[in-house]
């Protein structure tokens, strides 16, 4: 840590205690419910006496939008910083797991649990970040409001989007502390998902060819598919795009052609590509698989754009030089493969957004998820000084 950074005294016990508390809430995606972990949240935050916004756009999927009052009071003229976090998590594979997902606990120097890295840890660093500001005798450069969200682990529609059909996403920049390991992320994929439908014709199992197999015609399309070299240019931070197939299911019996195969694509897609854009590309590459006689649909089921901002860009830049205050390196810029809530505050919104959060990437998802102490406590400095630097 650089003097400066140390100089804002990092409640590092109070950090973990939040970080633990927001874990210990189970707000998994499926099947979706963010209203427990609210009075966690409203709680940690209510010492700085927001003006809290609710949204509920369904059943338990609760966005909160939380703005700080500014020590010097209102000035039509300060700039906004928006912090924007999401509250869900994603469903666990209890089986693997080697603790209880949500009985947080601290080994090692790191803190275990479901969210820890993706993304409650970013959460309560960018909250504790506050305190850090106030015991260092320093003010905010702008105005701070949290939008602590709903839905982003499948897309959000009940979340950020919600927020921003509302009209409540107003700012001049944006902070997304999704896990980066305190890199700067300025780009990052769009995904298509959706299912193929593949119809057969049935017949006795013991006479395969006198039916029409529909899980034989997608096995030929899982091979086509999964993995793929799609056309075009690659881009410098994203890659190329790429195809998963995630699921299939098919058939109605083991003695019994199939008639029916259902297989779940997941495409990832570069800035600037559109769902008819990135459909179109998808049926060209299964009719170019040559399965003959192969009847097929395709129900798209989510879409999310690809955005990106420049390196360059002064919000980026500061965000850089506020994470090398505060850890002594000048971390990287870097593009993820895959979609966050950035995308609704780049492209609608149209404000810039950075994506530089605690966690790191390859923890977002897997078992004995953690984040490490020592990055809460380095991202708590990093958001303090950008805090007091950005007007």
């Amino acid at each position: 840590m650089t003097e400066s950074s140390e100089q804002l005294n990092v409640d590092v016990e109070a950090l973990v205690a939040l970080t633990g508390e927001m874990v210990g809430v189970d707000t998994r995606n499926p099947p979706g419910n963010e209203s427990p972990i609210e009075e966690v949240v409203r709680s940690a935050l209510d010492p700085w006496t927001p003006s809290w916004t609710r949204i509920e756009p369904a059943p338990g999927r609760v966005s909160l939008v939380a703005e700080i009052p500014h020590p010097d009071g209102p000035d039509p003229s300060r700039k906004t910083l928006i912090i924007n976090g999401h509250l869900d998590v994603v469903p666990v594979n209890a089986p693997a797991w080697t603790r209880d997902p949500f009985s947080p606990e601290v080994v090692d120097g790191r803190l275990y649990g479901r969210g820890a890295a993706d993304m409650k840890g970013g959460i309560a660093a960018a909250i504790v970040a506050l305190d850090m500001l106030k015991r260092s005798g320093r003010r905010p450069g702008a105005n701070l409001v949290f939008h602590l969200v709903a839905d982003e682990e499948r897309g959000g529609a009940l979340g950020t989007r919600a927020l921003l059909e509302q009209g409540l996403i107003r700012g001049d920049a944006c902070l997304i502390p999704e896990p980066t390991d305190l890199a700067v992320c300025v780009a990052e994929r769009g995904l298509l998902q959706g299912r193929i439908n593949v119809a057969g014709r049935p017949a006795h199992g013991s006479r395969p060819r006198e039916g029409v197999s529909a899980i034989e015609h997608a096995a030929r399309l899982v091979v086509a598919i999964h993995g793929a070299d799609f056309p075009g240019p690659g881009h410098p931070l994203l890659g190329s795009p790429s195809a998963n197939v995630g699921l299939i299911n098919g058939g109605s019996a083991m003695n019994t052609v199939a008639e029916t195969c259902s297989v779940g694509v997941d495409r990832r897609l570069l800035p600037g590509a559109t769902e008819e854009g990135a459909i179109e590309e998808l049926r060209a590459m299964i009719e170019s698989a040559g399965v003959d006689g192969l009847n097929y649909s395709f129900v798209a089921e989510t879409f999310g754009e690809a955005s990106e901002m420049s390196a360059d860009d002064p919000f980026a830049v500061m965000v850089r030089s506020c994470v090398a205050a505060a850890t002594a390196t000048e971390p990287g810029v870097i593009g993820m493969t895959f979609t966050t809530d950035a995308r609704f505050v780049r492209n609608q919104a149209a404000i810039p957004a950075v994506v530089c959060g605690p966690g790191a990437i390859d923890q977002a998802h897997g078992d004995d998820e953690f984040v490490s102490v020592e990055r809460l406590h380095e991202a708590a400095a990093a958001f303090a000084e950008l805090y007091a630097a950005f007007h």
